[in-house]
């Protein structure tokens, strides 16, 4: 079952809150072989803020991934703004995406606000995409 924490109504700008997480998944059972980082990413660049038409990993919002020996997985994410109107969703979407990766166990997508986004973070293919170049 996923716990998506805070929900606004859809596309209102909201006021979201220093602690929040999305979580999906499962514990794995003992001996299931854990998914790789590359399937975690693979699995990330399939959600989209839908105002932006670059995947949420390659506009540079993953701040931090990590995978425990379990294949429990912690993202740290941030948004490129705070008001974002879907910002109580995005979590809880790339929660769901994780959590259909064969190897994933519990997963714990939090909002970070530090280090704040800027284009720095965005991949080259993603200011390709946005025509900064």
């Amino acid at each position: 079952m996923m716990d998506y924490g805070f929900m606004p109504s859809h596309g209102a700008p909201v006021d979201i809150p220093d602690d929040f997480k999305a979580t999906a998944g499962e514990p794995l059972a003992d001996g299931t072989p854990v998914a790789s980082e590359e399937l975690v990413i693979e699995a990330m660049r399939t959600v989209y803020d839908p105002e932006i038409p670059v995947n949420i990993y390659d506009l540079g919002l993953i701040i931090n991934l990590e995978i425990s020996d379990k294949g429990n997985v912690d993202v740290d994410m941030t948004l490129t703004a705070p008001g974002c109107p879907v910002a109580g969703e995005l979590p809880g979407w790339v929660a769901d995406a994780i959590a259909k990766v064969v190897g994933t166990g519990e997963i714990v997508v939090a909002l970070v606000w530090d280090p704040p986004w800027t284009p720095e973070l965005m991949t080259e293919d993603a200011k390709l995409a946005l025509g900064m170049f």
